[in-house]
């Protein structure tokens, strides 16, 4: 298979050219959430809302499913195939068939395709509805679709925000996890032809969905206890404090994903088993089967959760942080620390645990070090609730880690943050995380020479 690692860092920076394109607790503290979640036997695998504007600007009289009682959860996949990775949205199709909807479990799909890349499945083009059926073709879609749309961008918020609202009135469940699926690439939305990140790139109307517009889609659908970004690079603060308010869990990758992405069949398995998990025990079992699969095939690859109503309280701990190491005048001691942090594709996203730990251990200064100590403890105790990664084995290299194949994330604790070696990229400023926090400020003040 290819790697969505590769295929999404190069497709994103050169996207504009080339396309011209989971009885416990879980409000409580964060090591009596964790210890529980823990103990929680998981098994393993062998619509309440009116449609609204957006989904009237879009679909105008859409299909709506007979009125039943609320499933336990309804899961929300928007499946932007209009790229590279088409061939990947129709496997990961196929393994949400292997599982199937039931009457306690609904997998609502909207998948888009588009000219030039897989031919198979009939190769139709636009964009399509689903209610997910159980199938044992792992090589054909059988689901029947319904809507069909011939054109549609699935690089607008709007279109997002519509399936949502349609998924929840047609699909209504006591719970629901919406999951985006395709290229991500972290906060920013840059200048066009240079860098431009966020998530959902649709390569035949050159759009995709910046970090505000994503929260400004998840508003509009209403709240959801669990959200997804099936997507590289989306789990930092930059993007999670966008969403605090329309998600109670947010599972994501700090790194690129490889192609195959989550695998739908070992993730929703267990939730057709126990549709009653909740929130909590969900993403957490979409974290492990993400991780286990990766580290079965020796292949590199990180995944986390975190509890969005922790992020205020990462607020304030950042910006004591920041205000200690900035009194303290620690330029140099950042900078090093900046160089030697675990990073990623995008090489300016430094995992945040291990930034801070770098900048500790260089100083002696007691605020700086106790406002480290403080922060380091909050990630890993109240705002990242499971981090699994797994390090590159495959035999490609092997069977041996390499730096050159970024293959060790034994530092990465679950949340990454951007901090560049110059100044904020255009947009930074635009992020409710900058108004929040002042890792705008810091930003400035580490590139000052």
């Amino acid at each position: 298979m290819l790697n969505k690692l590769w295929l999404s860092a190069f497709s994103v920076f050169f996207l504009a050219s080339a396309s011209s394109a989971a009885g416990i607790n879980f409000d409580g503290p964060g090591e009596g959430l964790k210890a529980g979640l823990s103990s929680a036997e998981v098994p393993e695998a062998s619509p309440a809302q009116d449609k609204g504007i957006i989904t009237d600007w879009l679909f105008g009289n859409s299909h709506q499913a007979a009125q039943k009682a609320p499933a336990e959860w309804t899961i929300m996949v928007y499946i932007n195939g209009k790229n590279d990775l088409e061939p990947y949205a129709l496997k990961d199709m196929n393994e949400m068939e292997m599982v199937g909807s039931n009457p306690k479990m609904n997998i609502v799909v909207e998948a888009g395709r588009m000219a030039g890349y897989s031919e198979e499945d009939g190769d139709w083009k636009g964009m399509r509805r689903y209610l997910i059926t159980k199938d044992n073709d792992v090589n054909k879609i059988s689901s029947k679709p319904l809507e069909k749309i011939a054109k549609a961008d699935m690089g607008d918020y709007r279109t997002l925000a519509a399936f949502g609202q349609w998924a929840k009135a047609a699909y209504p469940a006591r719970k629901y996890m919406l999951i985006v699926w395709n290229h991500g690439s972290g906060w920013e939305k840059g200048l066009k032809d240079v860098v431009s990140k966020g998530i959902s790139y649709d390569e035949e109307t050159d759009n995709h969905i910046t970090t505000p517009q994503l929260g400004m889609a998840l508003k509009a659908i209403g709240k959801v206890d669990v959200y997804g970004s099936d997507a590289c690079l989306m789990q930092m603060p930059e993007v999670d404090y966008e969403l605090r308010n329309s998600a109670d869990y947010i599972v994501g990758s700090e790194e690129t994903e490889p192609g195959d992405g989550y695998t739908y069949n070992t993730f929703l398995g267990p939730l057709a088993a126990n549709p009653s998990m909740s929130p909590a025990q969900l993403a957490l079992v979409a974290v492990d089967s993400y991780a286990n699969h990766y580290q079965q095939s020796g292949e590199g690859a990180t995944q986390s959760f975190i509890k969005t109503s922790a992020l205020p309280g990462l607020v304030s701990r950042v910006n004591a942080w920041v205000d200690a190491v900035m009194s303290a005048g620690l330029k140099t001691e950042v900078e090093a620390a900046r160089t030697g942090a675990v990073s990623y594709a995008i090489s300016d996203n430094k995992d945040l645990y291990d930034l801070v730990r770098l900048v500790s251990e260089k100083t002696e200064n007691a605020a700086v070090k106790g406002a480290s100590s403080a922060l380091m403890g909050y990630i890993t105790g109240e705002l990242v609730l499971h981090n699994r990664y797994s390090n590159n084995t495959s035999p490609d290299n092997g069977g041996e880690t390499s730096p050159d194949d970024k293959a060790d994330y034994s530092g990465s604790h679950g949340i990454s943050i951007y901090l560049p070696g110059s100044a904020a990229a255009e947009g930074y400023s635009e992020l409710a995380w900058s108004s929040a926090s002042r890792w705008d400020e810091f930003i400035a003040w580490s590139a000052q020479k």
